[in-house]
């Protein structure tokens, strides 16, 4: 077993972490071949994107508060089980409405993995600390949706939509065996009430009175419903007439994108311990207004050039980064003995945001790219209008 505290513990968290973004990116590059194969619409096809997110949302609910009684373990392996045996599902699919709901069981075992993670961080570190473990983390997750689409580009060239999921069950089948032998159960003291779907419910408004975990969580939201309008509506205006990009090179450019996000959490990872967990927030709150704004005006402007609108991204994501773990600390923080259950009420809304803006935007997707750029743009804006006027609540309950 791994030891508390390490760096191993923490590369091992992030190979689980990685499950999130490997699910929802590497199968981008597919989803025009997979409305022709399935002969189906591309907006049906795109709700399995919004199933996913919602699958993922209902699964947090219910992980946190059941490891804080059970273990963190024991439940993560069960979340994988649960993935990968969805996973092969969506393999065999053969209509998209098999297929949307299949991910959306695929989701709820996801959601279980991320939510643990951040727990067995949360029992382990706080503060400060937290947040630069979340940004090493989030830092060596990133190179998941940097080659995610690229290697879903091949494997749609060579093989078809259908070998990016044989692929996903690979990668959980490996998941579950380096977990099972490595990962040690964090959690130090159970809860002392037996478990019921009432108590389990009950932990909820505790953490909803906390101001300061509200404030934190608006800016994790506002920040998440962003990045995936980016993530539902990229695939659609980049492989469309906007900018006719083939899946091998819009994975590429993708990829180009989410390098902004490996730069913010690195960037976070080396100065949240001497700036703090606001300034550091700060930091990247404004760095995606800025870049929701250059996109904004990207658009507007009718720049042809791919490397304009995915440029914007990249610092509207490199703001993600630095925001992002910053804010997931800064909620988890107060709540050493409900980590789970304030990791899954996170999860749960950052998640919802995210679906309800992913089904919106498909609705609207067309022949222009306002729909992501609007988006972006608002999403960035009120992060920092949230950051910057709850600064003295997020000090006060911290």
């Amino acid at each position: 077993m791994l030891t508390p505290g390490t760096f191993a513990l923490t590369l091992l968290l992030s190979f689980l972490t990685a499950l999130g973004p490997l699910s929802m990116d590497m199968y981008l590059p597919s989803l025009p071949d997979i409305a022709r194969a399935l002969h189906a619409p591309i907006l049906d096809v795109q709700l399995t994107i919004s199933s996913y997110l919602f699958g993922f949302a209902v699964g947090q609910i219910f992980y946190g508060p059941v490891s804080d009684r059970i273990g963190r373990k024991p439940i993560l392996l069960g979340a994988l089980v649960l993935y990968g045996f969805a996973s092969v599902g969506c393999a065999l699919a053969q209509s998209v409405d098999a297929l949307i709901a299949l991910r959306f069981v695929q989701a709820l075992g996801g959601a279980g993995v991320i939510v643990l993670a951040r727990a067995v961080v949360r029992d382990i570190y706080s503060g400060a600390r937290a947040s630069r473990e979340l940004s090493l983390m989030g830092a060596i997750t990133a190179f998941a949706p940097i080659v995610a689409p690229t290697i879903g580009g091949i494997l749609q060239v060579a093989f078809g939509w259908r070998a990016t999921f044989v692929l996903l069950v690979i990668f959980a089948g490996i998941a579950g065996a380096v977990a099972t032998l490595l990962l040690p159960e964090t959690l130090k003291k159970p809860a002392d009430t037996r478990f019921s779907l009432t108590k389990m419910l009950a932990l909820y408004p505790s953490v909803l009175v906390h101001r300061g975990f509200l404030a934190n969580l608006g800016i994790l939201t506002t920040t998440f419903v962003g990045l995936f309008a980016w993530v539902s509506g990229a695939p659609i205006v980049m492989q469309s007439a906007i900018y006719g990009l083939n899946p091998v090179v819009f994975g590429v450019t993708f990829a180009l994108g989410a390098a902004g996000y490996m730069l913010g959490t690195f960037i976070a990872a080396r100065i949240v311990m001497r700036l703090g967990i606001d300034r550091t927030m700060g930091i990247g709150c404004v760095t995606l207004a800025a870049g929701g704004l250059l996109m904004a005006a990207v658009v507007a402007l009718h720049l042809a050039d791919v490397i304009w609108f995915v440029g914007s991204m990249m610092i509207y994501l490199a703001g993600l980064g630095l925001a992002l773990p910053a804010a997931m600390a800064g909620a988890l923080t107060p709540f050493h003995d409900r980590a789970g259950t304030a990791s899954s009420l996170m999860g749960f809304t950052q998640q919802s945001g995210a679906a309800i803006a992913a089904g919106a935007i498909g609705l609207y997707l067309g022949q222009s790219a306002w729909p992501v750029a609007g988006t972006v743009a608002t999403m960035g804006c009120i992060a920092f209008a949230i950051w910057a006027s709850t600064r003295k609540v997020r000090a006060a309950e911290r």
